[in-house]
């Protein structure tokens, strides 16, 4: 069993890029958990992967024509799906 870490993540921006920072975030295996509208901006929550989210400010500003911003704290470790285990063990080995 492999542990990685979760990060919560908030996004806000402009409702018209909601789909696509929304994707962006599943891309990464994120977990959305929740949307609510604040005065025509939408906040999404979701949990990602910490290895997931290198370089998303860069890719955040791209989606939303730099019209979006994120937090993002450590939430908690979550045991890694079996398959990205199998490759990290594979890769540790050698083999």
């Amino acid at each position: 069993v492999i542990l990685e870490p979760i990060m919560a993540v908030e996004v806000a921006g402009p409702e018209q890029f909601v789909g696509d920072l929304i994707g962006d975030l599943s891309s990464r295996r994120g977990q959305i958990e929740g949307m609510e509208n604040r005065g025509g901006t939408t906040i999404v929550r979701a949990h990602v992967p910490l290895d997931r989210v290198f370089g998303y400010a860069t890719d955040i500003r791209s989606l939303s024509q730099g019209r979006a911003t994120y937090t993002m704290e450590f939430e908690r470790y979550r045991e890694m799906p079996a398959e990205l285990a199998k490759e990290i063990i594979s890769r540790a080995k050698g083999t």
